[in-house]
């Protein structure tokens, strides 16, 4: 299983985005603005009917074994709640690695995500097994901050182990058209990330209002050097959708077509059963490809769906469920 390859372009260089076909765009706010609302308007019914129709596709038993352990190795185990300890996390970091410790074969997990005060606990419990740590930050899940908080906490996280740095943008600058407040914001993020983190940008989809809106935040999110473009907190009613996941994979492969930089992809929130894995599996597939079909390039972030990839697992080797208890609750 591809576990976290290396990357086989640089997206930024000390936190300054590289040179590429589309650097004169960041130039000032108005030739932003002006790309920005000069990128095609989303055919919603299209889009979503395109998405309806590759998650009818019908997958076999071989592959639908691959499937699975490929969703496992894809997967963000995530635990983001004011009442995590750090035995909850321990406990997590253990899955991880082990994920079903009654079969060595299973895979482990790409990564476990936690708040920053949680990373060098995480970092303890996964050592040496190649799972990343990633954390939260800039004032997650809201994003209302000043943006010298917003950094002291990319920081704190980085300084404790983190591998990777999942950060919000300001929706309320965006939706008022401020994008280059944002844009600023995501470089400077990427500045604190240093080299050792890679940034994931996450949108909130579900109160971005628009599908072209969505699109925008996910031109923009590159444009700022963003290594993954991840569509919600988890936080709010509409999370990760198949319609708005196929959109933001269309948009890092037009990207990648336009600049030469490859982009990954994290739909989080609302992920819950293997069936839900595959549809997302099929639009990476049918959209960009085997390019992307890996965890350095496409996670779910998810805290119950593991438990579920592991009994359809289980079901696919042994021809039965598992009882309630085979895998731990988290």
């Amino acid at each position: 299983m591809p576990t976290n390859a290396p990357s086989p372009t640089a997206e930024s260089v000390g936190g300054t985005p590289i040179a590429h076909a589309l650097t004169d765009v960041t130039a000032s706010d108005s030739t932003l603005r002006r790309f920005l609302h000069g990128l095609p308007g989303v055919d919603a019914v299209g889009l979503e009917g395109r998405a309806a129709s590759l998650g009818t596709r019908s997958i076999k038993t071989t592959a639908k074994a691959y499937a699975i352990d490929l969703a496992i190795s894809m997967v963000d185990l995530t635990t983001l709640e004011g009442a995590d300890t750090p035995g909850k996390v321990r406990a997590l970091g253990a899955k991880a690695v082990h994920p079903d410790p009654t079969d060595p074969t299973t895979p482990a997990t790409a990564a476990v995500c936690v708040y920053p005060d949680m990373v060098a606990t995480a970092k303890e419990a996964v050592a040496g097994s190649g799972v990343k740590v990633a954390s939260v930050a800039t004032a997650f899940p809201a994003g209302r901050a000043a943006l010298d908080v917003k950094l002291a906490d990319v920081r704190d996280a980085v300084s404790a182990g983190a591998d990777e740095v999942d950060m919000v943008i300001d929706r309320g600058a965006f939706l008022a058209g401020n994008y280059m407040k944002v844009y600023d914001e995501i470089v400077a993020v990427k500045e604190a990330c240093g080299t050792s983190a890679r940034l994931k940008v996450i949108f909130e989809t579900g109160e971005l209002s628009t599908y072209d809106n969505i699109r925008r935040a996910s031109w923009l999110g590159m444009l700022a050097g963003a290594d993954f473009i991840k569509t919600s907190t988890g936080k709010v009613a509409v999370n990760a959708t198949p319609a708005n996941t196929l959109l933001m994979l269309e948009a890092v492969r037009d990207f990648r077509a336009q600049t030469g930089i490859q982009v990954g992809v994290k739909p989080a929130g609302g992920i819950r059963t293997t069936k839900d894995a595959v549809k997302f599996l099929v639009l990476v597939n049918e959209t960009v490809g085997d390019d992307w079909l890996d965890n350095h390039w496409f996670r779910f972030g998810a805290s119950s769906l593991l438990n579920d990839l592991l009994m359809q697992r289980q079901k696919l080797a042994t021809g039965r469920y598992s009882g309630p208890d085979y895998v731990t609750v988290d």
